[in-house]
């Protein structure tokens, strides 16, 4: 763990100027822009999200190696953990993933059918095993988790058959960037081409810091959750 993490009295616009990717992670925690020079406490106090939740995301999304202890993840007030990781689906699938859609199609219509279709196929199913991922975790490990943390635990569903199946969604998308960058006709919608790549990457960044969430801190949180509750 490095000395310079962030802290609850750093200046909200310093986090950003620190790392512009948390320009896109802050409004799934229901901030919105113009706070001035409040510091990340009175933020947080002000929307009504745990600090040290959202400190531990900053964290986790701007130092590839940070990753808290067992002593500081049990410090850390997790109320904030399921609201932050459902709106994360919901910005994958209504807004990340609806853009890349709308201009890959268009560059797939562009295309003889023999590549358009596969690139339409392909994408369509990767959509739909996100679409599939995110409504298990919605239906099934939220619910449990929630009835955790209010005392209530299941005598049929654990978080290890979470993990046994919880699988990198992100891993696909570099097949995807693989035909549009190797197997594309080379003269077809090159500007469109180079944009959708860059999203696609950026897109893939952020899902692999989610599953990070997911694997390094909601689980061993969980399994915290269990014993405690046995």
């Amino acid at each position: 763990m490095k000395a310079f993490i962030f802290t609850e009295k750093m200046k909200l616009s310093d986090l950003l100027s620190v790392n512009h990717h948390l320009i896109l992670m802050i409004p799934r925690f229901g901030i919105e822009f113009g706070f001035g020079e409040k510091n990340v406490k009175e933020i947080c106090e002000k929307y009504n999200i745990s600090t040290s939740f959202f400190l531990l995301v900053c964290n986790v999304y701007t130092y590839d190696d940070y990753l808290p202890d067992k002593k500081a993840l049990l410090a850390t007030d997790m109320r904030s953990l399921i609201p932050f990781l459902s709106a994360s689906h919901d910005y994958y699938l209504n807004e990340r993933l609806q853009f890349i859609e709308s201009y890959l199609f268009k560059i797939a219509d562009n295309c003889e059918s023999k590549y358009g279709d596969t690139l339409k196929r392909f994408f369509s199913g990767y959509k739909q095993k996100v679409v599939d991922h995110f409504e298990y975790e919605e239906k099934t490990v939220f619910p449990y988790i929630d009835a955790l943390q209010m005392g209530k635990p299941s005598k049929s569903y654990n978080i290890n058959q979470f993990q046994s199946i919880h699988s990198n969604i992100e891993d696909e998308l570099s097949d995807l960037t693989n035909i549009l960058i190797k197997y594309l006709p080379c003269n077809l919608m090159t500007k469109e081409r180079v944009m959708i790549l860059n999203e696609i990457f950026h897109l893939s960044d952020d899902l692999n810091k989610h599953s990070l969430i997911e694997e390094k801190i909601l689980i061993p949180y969980v399994e915290f959750l269990e014993k405690d509750n046995i």
